[in-house]
């Protein structure tokens, strides 16, 4: 779905592969399965919901609160875009290593205490 090379079987896998290996920046990643599940439920409110009663003259429609929007400080409604914390608050910092294999004393991730991860040249398989 995110990209026609990859072979994982979820939206996160996806999301990983193409940042992890195929370097493509944050910001120009697909959206998680947490925010492309509030999506689809917006989605499913505008056309199932409020399209689906276009030809009643007063339609009785549920709360939008049930489909991915909630009430903002002025209690409009607003996107509800995911139940995942923002990346920058969960990630001080995204150390990667360049170590090909074999990840020695001059592995980045070894010399900040981390242990490698699918981030790192290696991909965190060296020991």
């Amino acid at each position: 779905m995110y990209d026609r090379t990859n072979t994982s079987n979820g939206v996160n896998e996806a999301r990983k592969q193409l940042f992890a290996q195929k370097r493509r920046l944050i910001e120009a990643i697909p959206p998680t399965r947490s925010s492309l599940f509030q999506h689809v439920k917006r989605a499913i409110f505008q056309g199932g919901c409020v399209w689906g009663s276009s030809l009643e003259l007063v339609p009785l429609l549920p709360s939008p609160g049930a489909y991915g929007w909630k009430r903002d400080k002025d209690d409009q409604w607003e996107p509800f875009w995911t139940a995942l914390s923002e990346a920058s608050s969960s990630c001080q910092e995204l150390v990667h290593c360049g170590c090909k294999k074999g990840c020695g004393g001059r592995c980045k991730c070894g010399k900040s205490g981390l242990p490698c991860t699918a981030l790192c040249a290696c991909g965190g398989d060296c020991e």
